[in-house]
């Protein structure tokens, strides 16, 4: 298939026009190469998973972080020049699907809303019109709520979260704010570092807002809050399930997708490993958990 062609498949999922202003979603290096065969699909531009992709006879890639957020210069040795060198030497471009795809409530980003089954769902900061997979124009946006099934407690979704995220290449650690035994109606999701949408997700009802890197100060001013009764209400409970977590089976399901899109294309999903590692500090020397 032509690589300008597996471009406009991508971007009919992940459309550049819902980009955040701030973003660098799109071609991230560009190469001559006209025509793909085996497109590799990984959540990160890391040189590790270059060099696997391109070992594994990859022809294109696609991550869902940019390479880079900014202009860098080439003047010294780094990762950055690492993966410029594996691409350039062999010829294959490099795509990034971030923003633009974060913010398609209709795709792979909406995977936990999908999985946990809310309806009567909203989204939390929109940010542009797109043509919806119907052929109608949809409003895109980050982050989505919506309603439970039925209610469960805050403990029984955590359980019910474990068994849908990649816990084998994760870190390990999730933080939690909230009692366990609280009932959970009304459901947040926002993919990655959704700390900015703190506020848009109360405003939504949500009873519990799930989302990855919640940041302490943010954390702090949630639970300050009182309803002039108890000193300790906290007006939803929040699960940081990590950044990588969400955001790996996300781009996971995007390469199951594009296999079905992509008429005489390999599509390989190149598994990731969350950079951090569990710590106890029971010890006088910290210890890396196993």
């Amino acid at each position: 298939m032509l690589q300008s062609d597996i471009v406009t498949i991508i971007e009919q999922t992940a459309p550049l026009s819902l980009m955040a202003d701030w973003d660098r979603s799109g071609v991230q290096v560009a190469s001559p190469r006209r025509e793909v065969e085996r497109l590799a699909v990984c959540l990160d531009p890391a040189p590790e998973q270059i060099r696997a992709a391109v070992e594994a006879g990859a022809e294109m890639i696609l991550t869902h972080h940019p390479l880079a957020m900014r202009p860098q210069w080439t003047d010294r040795l780094n990762s950055h020049t690492d993966v410029l060198r594996i691409l350039y030497r062999h010829d294959v471009p490099l795509y990034s699907s971030h923003t633009s795809l974060d913010a398609n409530p209709f795709g792979p980003s909406a995977w936990l809303p999908d999985e946990l089954g809310l309806v009567d769902r909203v989204i939390l900061e929109k940010t542009g019109i797109f043509t919806a997979p119907d052929g109608a124009e949809a409003e895109g946006g980050f982050g989505l709520a919506g309603t439970l099934p039925h209610a469960m407690t805050l403990a029984e979704l955590c359980a019910k979260m474990r068994a849908l995220l990649p816990v084998e290449r994760m870190c390990g650690v999730a933080r939690l704010i909230g009692d366990p035994a609280r009932i959970i109606r009304r459901v947040a999701v926002c993919t990655g570092s959704g700390s900015s949408l703190l506020e848009e997700a109360a405003r939504a009802g949500a009873d519990l807002y799930i989302t990855g890197d919640m940041k302490y100060h943010d954390a702090l001013a949630l639970l300050s809050r009182h309803d002039g009764q108890s000193s300790n209400f906290c007006p939803m409970a929040i699960l940081d399930a990590g950044h990588f977590s969400l955001e790996e089976e996300m781009m996971r399901r995007f390469a199951l997708q594009l296999e079905t899109q992509l008429d005489g294309v390999t599509v390989m999903f190149l598994p990731g490993r969350d950079p951090f590692q569990p710590l106890t500090f029971l010890s006088e020397v910290p210890e890396v958990l196993s």
